[in-house]
């Protein structure tokens, strides 16, 4: 059941923790989430759902960030050439 109210305080610090102990697992198991299930479920029950999905887009682009600040941008291959 989805509480439509704010989170405590103490309810923000659980699911950045859940969120904190998730992610530091994938970054161990190199993304693998089939290792992390525990973490994730524990993260996804201390979370709100919105804020599951928002981590999760935030992560994969804190991701990205990093592959561009370490490799440089690499524009795709012009699709279509022939």
């Amino acid at each position: 059941v989805a509480k439509m109210s704010a989170p405590t305080m103490e309810e923000r610090k659980a699911c950045w923790g859940a969120r904190d102990e998730f992610w530091q697992c994938l970054d161990r198991h190199a993304d693998d989430a089939s290792k992390c299930e525990k973490l994730r479920l524990s993260f996804e029950s201390r979370c709100p759902q919105q804020w599951v999905k928002y981590f999760d887009k935030r992560r994969d682009f804190l991701k990205y960030k990093r592959k561009l600040e370490t490799e440089g941008y690499h524009p795709p291959e012009a699709a279509g050439k022939s």
